[in-house]
């Protein structure tokens, strides 16, 4: 039995988890690994591995080890909190977040299965569409994720970590929540893990250890993600927001070509104090699919117009 302890990172090629055969690693994080894997008829899977980087290794090529006997009691914390986590996602039935439809302890840490989707991160999109989202296609898209978002808060778990990177499009234009790595907290029992979450989308109160989370957070993000996805800069961290706050208001930087609705919506989700945040994802879906919104004019010699008026 090998029992040289190293800091190799991903499963090797060809490793067998339960009826699953690891093809690949795509991604690795912070806390996790997750890989392409196939079940016994072939079929594809996302298998997301605990592995939180700071504290583990590997004896041998498969078990996960702590590298350091201080961080045991962290380590088990979290792996606790991923189960729990798995648990809850797989008991969520709803087309705009990630099925998971497995989950198990092997390797002493634990793994959870996802059914794999065909398509790219809205980060990628946000890429090739640097003039911004047409409007009627952000209106829709943000409104079907909030409504997968509704049901993990109805379950007492918030995101926390939602930014371009973790909103999926499939190949048909939907829209799939992945990577709730960051829930560890619930709505009424909060338990801050600073590290997890992602400056320029993350809110004030997830700087400060004293403050509440709820439902407002996760809508900070969403509207940071909406300023990306109109032709916005990534946010300055919310930290710095509150020493200094250089943003141009949503309604000034876009007013040329998404409505004055929207742009009041995206600024509402972006407000630094919670109290005058909207608080409400079931308000934000209301006014996100709300038809009776007028865009501006097309301004004369905008070549992009036409882009956005073809829903690119």
């Amino acid at each position: 039995m090998d029992t040289t302890q190293s800091k190799q990172r991903a499963l090797p090629v060809g490793t067998r988890l339960e009826d699953y055969t690891v093809v690949r690693s795509l991604s690795s994080g912070g806390f996790s690994e997750v890989y392409l894997a196939l079940d016994q008829y072939d079929r594809k899977y996302a298998i997301k591995e605990y592995l939180p980087l700071s504290m583990t290794g590997r004896r041998g090529k498969s078990d996960v080890t702590v590298l350091n006997e201080l961080d045991r009691e962290a380590f088990k914390l979290g792996l606790k909190c991923f189960f729990e986590e798995a648990r809850i996602l797989a008991a969520i039935q709803h087309p705009n977040i990630v099925r998971v439809s497995n989950f198990f302890r092997a390797n002493q840490t634990v793994y959870m299965v996802m059914d794999y989707t065909e398509g790219r991160p809205l980060a990628k999109e946000i890429e090739l569409s640097p003039q911004g989202i047409a409007e009627p296609r952000l209106r829709r898209l943000f409104a079907e994720l909030i409504g997968g978002l509704r049901e993990v808060h109805l379950q007492h778990l918030l995101h926390l970590d939602i930014k371009p990177a973790n909103i999926y499009l499939r190949r048909n234009g939907t829209p799939v929540l992945l990577d709730f790595g960051a829930a560890r907290q619930t709505l009424g029992r909060v338990q801050h893990l600073a590290s997890m979450f992602t400056p320029g989308y993350a809110a004030p109160e997830q700087y400060d250890s004293q403050a509440k989370l709820g439902p407002w957070t996760d809508i900070y993000a969403l509207g940071a993600c909406m300023y990306m996805a109109m032709g916005g800069d990534k946010l300055p961290s919310a930290d710095l927001r509150l020493k200094q706050d250089k943003v141009v208001p949503a309604s000034k930087a876009f007013a040329r070509y998404y409505s004055p609705a929207l742009l009041a919506l995206v600024d509402d989700c972006l407000g630094l104090d919670p109290l005058t945040r909207l608080a409400s994802l079931s308000e934000m879906q209301k006014r996100l699919r709300d038809k009776n919104y007028v865009t501006p004019e097309p301004p004369r010699g905008v070549a992009a117009w036409l882009g956005r008026l073809i829903g690119r």
